[in-house]
């Protein structure tokens, strides 16, 4: 075994004989004096070679250049004026890589890189501090969503990320062959949640890849993510919205607590309000039209007025809910009592929507009526609307996109940045 511990474990048992392996973060050679810095996903630590104190043959060996892989056997004492107050003073070393070539991105982060080279190169672009914390920050999100739906008695299921057609009704999908058939890559896990819950497991959630092949090029979208769903049954939006605020907080109160380390490396600030407020649609589109943004009643949400709602309302978490029927998706519910609002909902954060919902329609004639609203043959939904004529149960539920969180709790500036190796029109590697 190359190690006995973790640098951040072993910082713990000072006067100890201990196994550290890792990459060498920096070095001074002096000759008779050696400082080696080893670095490993959960810190650093000074290995330090005096000669006479260490023997003459790990000294001898120990000549290293930067981002060599390199494992240390030794005791570990306490030097104040060492990174951390401690040091490690071997018995025993081994190389266990040498570096080749030069590295196209500087690990210490101290040389910045551009964004192309860093995904390029991302095995070398996640030994940087910050970049690590990210995906560190981005797994205790989705563990935490788990953690919370599972504590709220939701069943976890895994849906297919093949269909033999478009789950939305939509052009924007990624086709494949399938032996001798024409299949696709979901674009929603949307039909299978649903059938889960007309199934009887009446509360569900799923972690999934989705694909959409929209020829897009910003900053906020990727033709593959990973969304966070659940679906529930006999419950409409309101209950959709009440779970999405609990396992909203709840993230962001594990992240606040648990991710102290990766937020200082990161500089973002979480702060987590004890509710979420909830605005109707037409309320803010008035709100909007009272501070000089002009807004027409029936459009969606620019990104600017999704910003200047941001800057008028000073929320940085907040509910949009009951939408004009015609922007939502077609399986969203109508009101009762004015079929222009529909009981949809998105939820934004930091002045980006982060997810998305609805009270779904479960009456197969509403359902039909609707897909003809929207110039859809019924005939081709035949797959959809079977399962509704079978006893379907009011239900609603939301998505998550994992990335657009991350990105926003982060702080990042692109969301190919919380995304470990991410999709657009022109990447496909690595």
């Amino acid at each position: 075994m190359n190690r006995t511990h973790y640098i951040a474990e072993a910082k713990k048992n000072p006067n100890e004989k201990i196994g550290i392996a890792g990459w060498v973060h920096d070095v001074r050679d002096l000759g008779k004096l050696k400082f080696v810095i080893v670095r490993d996903r959960t810190g650093l630590l000074q290995v330090t070679m005096k000669k006479g104190i260490v023997p003459d043959d790990v000294l001898a060996a120990a000549t290293l250049n930067k981002e060599d892989v390199v494992s240390f056997e030794g005791v570990l004492k306490e030097n104040k004026i060492a990174p951390d107050g401690m040091e490690l003073i071997p018995e025993r070393f081994e190389l266990l890589n040498k570096v080749e070539r030069k590295l196209p991105i500087d690990p210490t982060g101290v040389i910045p890189s551009e964004l192309d080279t860093r995904i390029d190169f991302r095995y070398l672009d996640l030994r940087k501090k910050d970049t690590a914390a990210v995906f560190k920050v981005k797994s205790l999100v989705a563990n935490a969503f788990r953690e919370k739906l599972l504590e709220l008695g939701f069943l976890e299921i895994h849906p297919s990320a093949i269909t033999g057609a478009a789950t939305e009704g939509g052009a924007d999908v990624f086709p494949i062959q399938y032996f001798e058939n024409r299949a696709y890559l979901v674009q929603s896990p949307q039909l299978y949640k649903q059938l889960a819950v007309i199934g009887g497991f009446d509360r569900v959630f799923m972690t999934v890849p989705v694909f959409r092949a929209e020829k897009h090029n910003t900053t906020t979208h990727l033709n593959e993510i990973v969304q966070m769903d659940i679906e529930m049954g006999f419950a409409d939006h309101l209950d959709a919205m009440d779970v999405l605020e609990k396992v909203t907080l709840h993230i962001l109160t594990k992240v606040e607590k648990e991710m102290g380390h990766e937020l200082e490396a990161l500089s973002p600030d979480i702060d987590v309000p004890e509710k979420v407020p909830r605005h109707t649609y037409t309320e803010l589109v008035e709100l909007l039209n009272k501070n000089n943004y002009k807004m027409e009643w029936g459009e969606d949400f620019s990104k600017e007025a999704e910003k200047k709602l941001y800057e008028i309302l000073s929320e940085e978490l907040y509910f949009i809910y009951d939408w004009p029927t015609a922007i939502r998706a077609f399986y969203s519910m109508p009101d009762e009592k004015d079929k222009k609002i529909c009981h949809a909902f998105d939820l934004i954060y930091r002045g980006l929507e982060i997810s998305s919902g609805a009270k779904r329609i479960h009456l197969p004639a509403l359902l039909e009526e609707a897909l003809k609203t929207r110039g859809l043959d019924p005939n081709s939904f035949d797959f959809y609307l079977n399962a509704f004529r079978m006893g379907a149960p009011p239900h609603a539920g939301w998505s998550i996109g994992l990335e657009r969180l991350v990105m926003k709790m982060c702080n990042l500036e692109n969301i190919r940045e919380a995304m470990l190796f991410p999709r657009d029109r022109t990447r496909l590697h690595p």
